[in-house]
């Protein structure tokens, strides 16, 4: 795992959620349609590499390089990934922890 990328926060108005994170100085990063019907809206602070997903569900987002020597590495110590899923903007692969929380590598 390389960094924090996204942490995705569960919101249940995604409109109203925008427009206070907008008052608090965020900017949209990206604002895309996104499966079953959903938005993509993911916004940071204008200095931060950080970013926030404003979504129906929640969980963070680590950035790695090689995403399947990650899983490897992992599965040897017992930690058990669901399959790397490909879209056309990078490499997916989640867990969730002990408590349910979602945690996802991300291979850009």
């Amino acid at each position: 795992m390389k960094a924090i990328e996204i942490i995705i926060i569960p919101v249940s108005d995604q409109q109203k959620a925008k427009e206070f994170y907008l008052q608090l100085g965020f900017k949209i990063i990206v604002e895309a349609p996104a499966d079953h019907g959903h938005t993509w809206l993911q916004m940071s602070l204008p200095d931060d590499r950080a970013t926030i997903a404003l979504m129906h569900f929640h969980g963070i987002i680590v950035e790695t390089k090689d995403i399947e020597k990650d899983i490897r590495e992992y599965k040897a110590k017992g930690v058990e990934f669901g399959k790397i899923d490909d879209q056309p903007y990078g490499r997916f692969a989640w867990i969730k922890d002990q408590d349910g929380n979602g945690l996802c590598l991300h291979q850009k």
